[in-house]
């Protein structure tokens, strides 16, 4: 048997519409399902963060490269 989890009656309300709506059969599955979300939404979170961190360190040298790249002035 797994570890007892106090609900309060207002959130067990809004699991049992969740159960509902959803179609879902057990209380637990539908925690799962929101933990499973939660879940998601962080790890893209820490994804974007990577992605900004990453972006901003690559700008400098980015810039300078494609400096390199501008076309002659004899082609204006």
């Amino acid at each position: 048997m797994g570890v007892p989890f106090m609900i309060q009656e207002a959130d067990n309300r809004r699991i049992e519409n969740l159960k509902k709506g959803l179609g879902i059969h057990k209380k637990i599955e539908v925690i799962r399902a929101g933990l499973a979300l939660l879940e998601n939404e962080m790890l893209r979170s820490k994804r974007i963060k990577q992605w900004k961190h990453a972006a901003k360190l690559a700008a400098k040298s980015s810039h300078e490269i494609n400096k390199e790249f501008q076309p002659h002035s004899r082609m204006k």
